[in-house]
């Protein structure tokens, strides 16, 4: 099987530890976290994706803002000129042990994270790549 991600949850997933929006999510999220850890495919979508399910009845959340667009362009680009390679909707990525380590270590640095800002969550990300990604749910 394959697990369909926006761009910027490709950022999102490398310092997942078990919170989010609500529970119905974070409760998705760990089903998405297991089979990224068994090394399911991603194929990245443009729009609301596997993790943003609980969320799409809502007319008003998060995943269906411009800002959420924008960055998933911000990201794509960011870990596309990391890889080498683009990564438009339809591209697949496999989540490699390498893969995982190189994105961390480039999250931590600051390299990859312009898709970051302005994001609610990117306090609790950086704890959690300071912290040395202890307790991360998509695992290597």
């Amino acid at each position: 099987m394959t697990v369909r991600l926006r761009a910027h949850h490709l950022l999102c997933m490398l310092t997942y530890v078990g919170k989010g929006y609500s529970p119905a999510f974070v409760t998705n999220y760990e089903v998405i976290a297991a089979r990224l850890s068994a090394g399911e495919d991603i194929e990245l979508v443009a729009g609301p994706d596997d993790i943003c399910a609980p969320l799409t009845s809502d007319p008003e959340a998060h995943c269906h803002g411009q800002s959420v667009v924008e960055r998933d362009q911000a990201a794509a680009d960011a870990v596309a000129g990391l890889i080498g390679h683009p990564l438009p909707p339809g591209a697949r990525i496999t989540p490699s042990p390498a893969l995982l380590q190189h994105l961390r270590t480039t999250f931590a640095t600051g390299e990859i994270r312009a898709a970051c800002s302005g994001c609610e969550w990117s306090g609790l990300c950086d704890s959690v790549a300071d912290g040395g990604y202890l307790g991360v749910r998509v695992a290597p």
